[in-house]
């Protein structure tokens, strides 16, 4: 289960730099947010 969250979190964060770079400031930062809010090393919400 960790690793799954690790992958998830590690996609939203990648995602969200990649809507920094495209424009989309808001969405960018709530997809980083998340990414690092799901992620185990986070407050993870699965827990």
């Amino acid at each position: 289960m960790a690793a799954l969250l690790w992958v998830l979190a590690a996609v939203l964060v990648v995602s969200g730099v990649f809507a920094l770079v495209r424009g989309q400031i808001l969405w960018g930062i709530v997809l980083i947010v998340v990414g690092l809010l799901v992620g185990p090393g986070g407050v993870s919400v699965f827990t």
